[in-house]
């Protein structure tokens, strides 16, 4: 009687020590995967920038019709475009917050450029 329940607990931790092998490399595979969708760091901050915003960086470069994203460029953009989408012209206020959402989400591809190259010449000057 007791060979047998021996044989059963036996039986029971390799089953359980297989399962969880098993589990461990399913998910160091998952999270390889994941680290390998997200690619470079450039990738992953337009990714976050794309959630915070709610608008990717070519919709934005879309929106306000700029190839070029700098400053001056986005200003006279967004200038144009809002002042042409006012109710009083036949906009609407939807178009003009696409306008506003999509400066914002250039504005904010600018200022994580530039803080970066901020930080290359700050370690180039270390």
């Amino acid at each position: 009687m007791a060979r047998f329940i021996a044989q059963i607990i036996i039986a029971g931790t390799q089953v359980v020590g297989r399962a969880f092998a098993r589990a461990l490399k399913q998910e160091m595979a998952a999270s390889q995967e994941a680290a390998r969708r997200l690619g470079n760091s450039r990738a992953r901050s337009q990714q976050i920038g794309n959630l915070k915003m709610g608008l990717s960086l070519e919709e934005a470069k879309q929106i306000l019709n700029v190839s070029n994203i700098t400053r001056e460029e986005i200003k006279k953009q967004y200038d144009f475009l809002f002042k042409n989408n006012e109710r009083e012209k036949g906009g609407t206020f939807y178009i003009q917050s696409k306008i506003v959402r999509a400066k914002e989400r250039l504005e904010h591809e600018l200022d994580q450029s530039e803080a970066k190259e901020q930080q290359t010449e700050e370690t180039s000057k270390s």
